[in-house]
């Protein structure tokens, strides 16, 4: 985990201000949610707010069973020149970023699979190899799921793992005087959509490495693991919806606010956007696609 001001740090100092969603007027994934939230009954004995990275379940005092679902659609997850490959891989992979949030180590998946017609056999087999490569990349294993018919690509993954409740990194709990750290640096997913999808221009090494972040993300597991272990986080999330969304969901989560001293922009980002105009900062707050993992300690 970087932490130092070239990445950027932020120090907690007081109480949330009270803010608007900042949505415009159609339904935003918050509204959805909490208007589903409001018509389901709730788990007796149920710790973990509805809304985290993940959701559990007791087993025991001790152990919890940790759940997460997350849905790849062809149209909006998988740009043009992505492959099959890449995106049954992605696809597991954006799930394993919310576990590596809250410090748990998968260990067995499902995938739900929505096919559009007119597949070749070797497109599902290379469907099969990405989702087997992206669990295996991170210790699970995918054990079973369901196949149908769809208008586009869909992949749902269902992730599963054990882990002490105790450890688990949630996203409330920050508390004021906490330092704010990071994983990485951001902006290179955006950086590199802009590329895919709106024709601006970059030296073919550093293409190689802005595509190369949208085709072949990562999570940050291993790191996760290790931040869960040293027990000296209180509230933890990933990246993938935005840094910007991000922080604003632990200020929410946790009633505090923070003062933003450095921002961490990848160093190929302010490049890219030096050649074309565009403001790296924006590209490393707003782009999203990106999963490293934003920490309180």
């Amino acid at each position: 985990m970087y932490e130092s001001d070239r990445v950027g740090l932020a120090i907690l100092v007081g109480k949330e201000k009270g803010q608007g969603s900042g949505c415009g007027g159609g339904l935003g994934e918050r509204e959805i949610i909490e208007l589903i939230k409001k018509r389901l009954d709730v788990l007796p004995g149920s710790f973990l707010p509805f809304g985290d990275d993940v959701s559990a379940v007791a087993l025991d005092e001790v152990r919890v069973a940790v759940l997460k679902t997350d849905m790849l659609v062809g149209k909006t997850d998988a740009p043009r020149g992505m492959s099959w490959w890449q995106a049954a891989r992605k696809a597991v992979v954006m799930n394993v970023s919310d576990f590596a949030a809250k410090g748990v180590e998968p260990k067995a998946a499902l995938v739900s699979l929505g096919l559009p017609r007119g597949l070749l056999q070797r497109d599902i087999e290379d469907i099969g190899r990405g989702l087997n490569s992206g669990a295996r990349e991170y210790g699970a294993y995918v054990i079973g799921g369901d196949t149908g018919e769809a208008s586009d690509l869909v992949v749902a993954v269902s992730l599963y793992g054990i882990a002490e409740r105790k450890r688990l990194m949630l996203r409330r709990g920050a508390r004021v005087g906490n330092i704010l750290a990071v994983t990485g640096f951001f902006g290179k997913s955006a950086a590199g959509l802009r590329l895919l999808m709106d024709g601006y221009a970059a030296s073919a090494d550093l293409r190689e490495v802005l595509v190369g972040s949208v085709f072949m993300p990562q999570a940050r597991l291993k790191e996760g693991l290790a931040l869960a272990g040293s027990q000296a986080i209180t509230s933890s999330i990933d990246s993938s919806d935005g840094l910007a969304w991000s922080l604003n969901e632990l200020c929410r989560m946790s009633g505090v606010g923070f003062q933003i001293t450095s921002v961490p922009v990848a160093d190929e980002v302010k490049s890219f956007a030096d050649f074309n105009g565009l403001n790296a900062l924006e590209l490393a707050l707003h782009g999203g696609e990106e999963y490293e993992l934003v920490v309180h300690r």
